[in-house]
């Protein structure tokens, strides 16, 4: 198409301003899969127990109809049978820490790019190691409507722990970061950390799977719809449930009752919680900044942890027993 009406320097600018466009698109790499420089490792060596072998191969599941959030595509990554840790050190200021990541996608698909490595970049920014769990999805939750997940999550959580000497990570500080789906997943292994689902496969699942901290950000099913929003009797808070930041907004349609009873039912075993409720803010939006003061929710988690101690010095490495 030609341009009519433009004098040869403003043509002269278009082209330049379309040459760089495309040049800075070729330029980005995708986030998924990660590239080599990340250490990926499969969460179970002899496959996953009770993995359908019937689902299509692993694939983004992204249409053109699905929303933007903060005006960019989402990598809707579906059919995961075969599930991954994938590590994020960083690269300076090691603090020792360290945050299992579960992204969201209400056990259908994970939403890997903006529940996941975009998180990882934000923790490794605050000198806090960063591991990805791809989990098994679809129709692998919540538990127990499937152990699948849940046993994942238990795995990776060992895992970690195990490798905490390589990984220069402090196995008393590692904690969970969950959105939406991913924020059930890290609330029921805060709860179900006790015993694994599965027949242990090797040391990693001698060491225990308990987070020391947890991060649930815009939940779902931690609170019945059909039984006047009561707590979900499947998650089952105790005074060994980890320390958690919560956080939701009221206009959630997912429902902000989620966050409300989770944290009543912390307060309740007198477990050190904190609970953040917006007006604005909907569902969804993972680290992706808007004008909605929800968008700035890092800077509390950040103060949080700081809060609760789990920034600092590394101790020993070394595992903790179940």
């Amino acid at each position: 198409m030609i341009a009519v009406g433009l004098n040869p320097t403003a043509m002269r600018i278009r082209i330049l301003a379309a040459a760089l466009a495309c040049a800075t698109a070729l330029a980005q790499k995708p986030s998924w899969p990660p590239s080599t420089a990340h250490q990926t490792i499969p969460l179970w060596p002899n496959g996953a127990p009770g993995a359908p072998t019937n689902l299509p191969p692993e694939a983004d599941m992204t249409t053109p109809k699905d929303n933007l959030v903060a005006g960019r595509p989402v990598i809707r990554l579906g059919n995961v049978t075969n599930p991954t840790l994938t590590l994020y050190p960083p690269r300076t200021n090691n603090t020792g820490a360290a945050v299992v990541v579960f992204p969201g996608g209400a056990y259908r698909i994970l939403a890997i790019d903006l529940e996941g490595t975009e998180v990882c970049s934000w923790l490794n920014s605050k000198g806090i190691t960063c591991v990805l769990v791809k989990y098994r999805v679809p129709g692998t939750g919540p538990y127990p409507k499937s152990p699948a997940a849940l046993e994942d999550a238990q795995r990776a959580a060992g895992i970690v722990r195990s490798h905490a000497a390589d990984w220069h990570i402090d196995p008393h500080r590692v904690g969970v970061l969950g959105f939406s789906a991913g924020a059930h997943l890290a609330a029921a292994l805060s709860t179900h950390f006790d015993h694994r689902l599965y027949e242990p496969v090797d040391a990693a699942d001698e060491l225990s799977c308990r987070p020391d901290f947890a991060v649930i950000v815009y939940p779902g099913y931690l609170a019945v719809a059909d039984k006047n929003f009561a707590p979900n009797p499947d998650i089952p808070v105790t005074s060994q449930t980890p320390p958690s930041f919560i956080l939701q907004a009221e206009d959630d349609p997912v429902h902000v009752e989620n966050a409300m009873v989770y944290f009543q039912a912390l307060k309740s075993a007198k477990v050190p919680a904190e609970l953040h409720i917006y007006a604005q803010g909907g569902h969804g939006y993972g680290l992706r900044r808007t004008a909605l003061p929800i968008t700035t929710w890092p800077r509390r988690v950040e103060t949080w942890l700081q809060t609760i101690h789990m920034l600092g010095a590394a101790k020993a490495a070394g595992g903790t027993a179940n």
